[in-house]
C-alpha cells in the first residue's frame, strides 16, 4: 500500500518571520495524528534559509511516535561527515529507526553556488563529495574502527551510539536527471525526485533498478517515492495563482520555471486524488506532499485523499 508524506513548512516559517517552532512540531502532531506516513524537513543553509533538519527532525521524533521522519533533502556535501554520521546516528536513536535520509546534490542557482562558497565547499565537486561522503557515514555507523584516507582523514575512528537500524537509516537519492537515476541504482536506497510526470515515471524507475541489477544489488529493494507539491482549492484560477505566488517566493525566480523542473498540482480535490493515485499507479511507493500554504486546511484534505484512496 502506498505511503504518504508531509512537508513542514520550515522554508515558509522563516520567510514570514516566524522563527519559533512550536508551530511546527504541532503540525508534525497533528499530521501523524491524521494518519499520515511520514513528517520530511527540507535542508538549506543560506540559499533558502529555514530550521536545520537534524535538529529539528530530532524534536519531531520526541512528539511522535509512529511516523517515519525524512530529510527532503539533505545536502552531506555542505556538511563534515563524520559529524553527520553522529548526528545522523542519535536522531535516528530519538527516532528508534524511524529515520530516511533523503539526500542531494543541489541545483545550479546563483544562490546554491554562493551557499556552498559560504560553506568553504567547492560547488563543482559535490558529487563526489556526496558520495564519498555517505560511504564514509555507513561505515562509522558499523560501530567498528574506520581507518579513512580520502577527502577526509580518519584514524581508527568510532561514532557513538551506532544506528537504531543495524547500517544506518536508508539513503534516497533526489535525482530526477540520467545520471542521479544510475547514481541511485549503484549506490542508494531509494529513489526521490521531483521532476518526472506519471507518465515518464515507469521508465525511470526501471533505469533505476537496471543500474542496481548491473551493480550487482537487489533492483526491488529501491523504494520509489516522488515529492510533489500542490495548492487544492476548488476555484482552479485561485489555485493556480498560490503556486506560482508560491514558488516565486520560495525560490526567488519565476514560477512557470520551477513549475518545469518539479511537479505541482493546481485545482480541486477531486483532481488532487487522481493526480497522486496516478503516481503510485506509476510505480512511486512513497509519495511526500509539499503544500503551498494554508497547511491545516491542506492537511485535512490530504488525510481525506489518503482515506478515500484507501491508503
Amino acid at each position: 500500500m502506498p505511503k504518504l508524506g508531509y512537508l513542514l513548512p520550515t522554508r515558509e516559517r522563516v520567510m514570514e518571520n516566524h522563527h519559533e517552532t512550536g508551530s511546527l512540531l504541532a503540525l508534525a502532531e497533528k499530521a501523524e495524528g491524521l494518519g499520515y506516513d511520514s513528517i520530511w524537513v527540507g535542508d538549506s543553509v543560506t540559499a533558502r534559509p529555514r530550521h536545520d533538519p537534524l535538529t529539528l527532525l530530532a524534536a519531531v521524533a520526541a512528539r511522535t511516535k509512529k511516523a517515519e521522519l525524512g530529510t527532503a533533502v539533505l545536502l552531506p556535501a555542505l556538511r563534515n561527515p563524520v559529524l553527520l554520521a553522529h548526528q545522523v546516528a542519535t536522531v535516528d536513536r530519538i527516532a528508534e529507526g524511524r529515520l530516511i535520509l533523503g539526500i542531494g546534490i543541489a541545483a545550479d542557482m546563483p544562490a546554491i553556488r554562493r551557499e556552498f562558497e559560504a560553506m568553504g565547499v567547492p560547488f563543482d565537486k559535490r558529487v563526489g563529495r556526496m558520495n564519498e561522503a555517505m560511504r564514509l557515514c555507513k561505515a562509522l555507523w558499523s560501530g567498528q574502527p574506520v581507518d579513512w584516507s580520502k577527502l577526509w582523514s580518519v584514524k581508527q575512528g568510532t561514532v557513538g551510539p551506532t544506528p537504531h537500524r543495524p547500517g544506518g537509516p536508508p539513503l534516497w537519492f533526489g535525482g530526477g536527471l540520467p545520471a542521479g537515476r544510475e547514481r541511485t541504482g549503484k549506490l542508494y536506497d531509494g529513489w526521490f525526485p521531483n521532476l518526472p510526470t506519471p507518465e515518464e515515471y515507469p521508465a525511470q524507475i526501471a533505469e533505476v533498478r537496471a543500474a542496481a541489477k548491473a551493480a550487482g544489488r537487489d533492483p526491488q529493494a529501491i523504494t520509489g517515492a516522488m515529492y510533489l507539491t500542490l495548492a487544492i482549492d476548488d476555484d482552479t484560477k485561485r489555485a493556480d495563482d498560490k503556486i506560482n505566488d508560491y514558488l516565486a517566493n520560495y525560490y526567488g525566480v519565476p514560477a512557470a520555471g520551477m513549475r518545469a523542473r518539479q511537479r505541482s498540482y493546481a485545482g480541486g480535490v477531486a483532481g488532487a486524488a487522481a493526480w497522486i493515485k496516478s503516481y503510485a499507479d506509476a510505480g512511486a511507493t512513497h509519495i511526500m506532499l509539499r503544500f503551498a500554504g494554508d497547511h491545516e486546511r491542506h492537511l485535512e484534505v490530504g488525510a481525506r485523499i489518503k482515506r478515500d484512496l484507501g491508503w
